[in-house]
């Protein structure tokens, strides 16, 4: 353990419990589901309302081989080509294996996709996959179907949630076991303020850290709390400089800033192309599957069309489907378009990267166990080895689902005694910065950590951040700190930060391109040197330690039970 949390008030209140599952996406949710049927007395803590997660913003579908010919062999080398070399084959292969009936499960738990006249499921293709195999639901209305009947079924079976709370710190027994956690409660209702919910089981499934960034396709909600948790309890994290920028963002001008509209991978997959303000196609002769390459090709070529032209965002050119596809199969993009002023039924849509999708997280094992002793991880936070350097698309709500349920079972077996928190964890709090300092961490991140690296601006971004922690830090030593007074946004900015600190510190090890991670003065790829993980992990002195494994083998996670 490290002793490191955040400055807060002691916890005024308390419950208890067998399972505390932070976060309501697919993941959270269908742990926590798993959790009560299996006995187990589960409480469900989000940040804002149960439906707030990024798992209704997600568009395109949910990846699985349930279409005829289809078989998990041929996902599986799909997701291996895309996460190009570093994907863990048994976390992949537990993922496509599994899927389907996961898929299937969710079904029975009340989610409706879309099917074709004779009554089967309905498949499209995305990038990266060579078959029709992402389900959907009401168009581009995936996740939140599942976000609804994932809720719903929440609601049914009367489980204990707490809704717009915060999470702060990592409560541990004695031994340095999981015991909790502590958050904090905005506004009124059953619990207010600080309190704690103390558990032996701590399920993190606290989604995306794409608000490290000033433009993204992430809810405000996503600033990287699981991960700086985990990082403060002492566990370790792995393969987070592999943020994959989504191709296709609605360009809103660049100084557009915070959540971005989404422009579905499934727009390409039912046939839009790429063009330059000419309407010359780029992406022909790219790869062999042109608008369909994997996301971070895709990415690359419009960032260098971009560069080569002078221009800030391409086109994707959809003209052709006609105004009743386009308000019958995306009518969430097509509103979201007319909003901005830009009609695709009659125009190209302006288009550009942004930060998307964390590959990287908390490092788990099969069964979703980190290196902290009654701590799990699930979901986009979590590093289970399946997405490698770049995640397939829509294999995230997949491995939601999959490991949560891997999650649950394993709980329900050991079933863990319940311990006390220890009084103190020793050491100071981190100091908090102030709340302003949001807008000035993104604005590092965007321009040292972006799209396109190199050693030169991760160098820099690395020294504005760290001046950021020393001011923060020597605001506390001095004889009248000026720190930030502890709250919501003073809490998630600190996340922040911490976040940001350790992506560019494994960015700036990995002297490569491979994969999301584009450095423009490493343009290879190097298997020789670089087929490895890196892992991290906050030292005492809150600096981070990066540790290269030896081979492209996840080391196994050694957490004592």
């Amino acid at each position: 353990m490290t002793g490191i949390r955040l400055t807060a008030p002691a916890p005024g209140w308390a419950i208890d419990a067998d399972v505390v599952v932070v976060g309501s996406g697919v993941a959270g949710l269908t742990t926590a589901l798993r959790c009560a049927a299996a006995g187990l007395d589960t409480v469900v803590v989000t940040k804002a309302r149960l439906d707030d997660g990024s798992t209704r913003w997600a568009q395109g579908g949910i990846a699985a081989a349930l279409g005829e010919g289809d078989t998990p062999e041929q996902h599986l080398d799909d997701t291996l080509v895309a996460g190009a070399g570093l994907c863990d084959e048994e976390a992949v292969r537990t993922l496509v294996t599994e899927g389907p009936d996961a898929v299937r499960r969710l079904i029975t738990t009340g989610a409706t996709f879309d099917t074709t006249d004779s009554g089967d499921i309905a498949l499209t293709r995305e990038g990266g996959h060579h078959r029709r195999r992402i389900a959907h639901a009401g168009g581009d209305a995936t996740g939140a179907e599942i976000s609804r009947a994932l809720v719903e079924a929440v609601r049914s079976a009367a489980l204990h949630t707490i809704e717009n709370a915060l999470v702060l710190d990592l409560l541990t027994d004695a031994e340095g076991r999981t015991a909790g956690v502590s958050l904090h409660v905005m506004g009124e209702g059953q619990h207010d303020g600080v309190g704690a919910v103390r558990a032996p089981s701590v399920v993190l499934a606290t989604g995306g850290m794409g608000q490290v960034f000033s433009a993204t396709t992430n809810p405000s909600v996503s600033t990287g709390d699981g991960v700086a948790l985990a990082l403060r309890a002492g566990a370790e994290v792995s393969d987070l400089e592999f943020v994959q920028f989504h191709p296709t963002v609605l360009f809103l001008g660049a100084d557009s800033e915070g959540q971005q509209p989404l422009v579905s991978e499934a727009v390409r997959g039912e046939g839009a192309h790429l063009v330059d303000a000419t309407g010359t196609r780029f992406m022909l002769g790219q790869h062999e599957l042109a608008e369909l390459a994997p996301r971070d090709i895709v990415a690359k070529a419009i960032t260098r069309q971009m560069h080569e032209h002078s221009t800030e965002h391409m086109y994707l050119d959809a003209r052709h489907f006609g105004a009743a596809m386009w308000e019958q199969r995306f009518p969430t993009i097509l509103a979201a378009c007319r909003a901005h002023g830009i009609d695709p039924v009659t125009e190209p849509i302006p288009v550009a990267p942004a930060a998307h999708y964390a590959s990287g997280g908390i490092r788990t094992d099969l069964r979703g166990r980190t290196t902290v002793p009654g701590l799990y991880a699930c979901g986009e936070v979590a590093c289970t080895g399946v997405h490698g350097a770049n995640r397939l698309a829509s294999n995230s709500l997949l491995e939601g689902l999959v490991f949560a349920e891997r999650i649950a079972a394993d709980i329900a077996e050991t079933r863990p005694p319940r311990t006390e928190p220890a009084k103190s964890t020793g050491g100071e709090p981190v100091a908090l910065l102030a709340p302003e300092t949001r807008t000035a961490i993104q604005r590092i991140m965007t321009r040292g950590a972006g799209v396109l690296r190199s050693a030169a601006s991760l160098a820099a971004a690395a020294e504005e951040l760290e001046a950021l922690h020393r001011s923060a830090s020597a605001d506390v030593d001095a004889a009248d700190p000026k720190d930030a007074v502890p709250g919501v946004d003073a809490w998630e900015v600190t996340n922040l930060l911490l976040v940001s600190r350790v992506l560019v510190a494994a960015a700036r090890e990995r002297e490569e391109t491979r994969g999301c991670h584009w450095r423009e003065d490493r343009p290879d790829r190097d298997d020789a040197h670089w087929r490895r993980h890196l892992v991290v992990r906050i030292a005492a002195d809150r600096t981070p330690v990066v540790h290269r494994t030896e081979t492209a083998a996840f080391p196994p996670v050694r957490a004592a039970d």
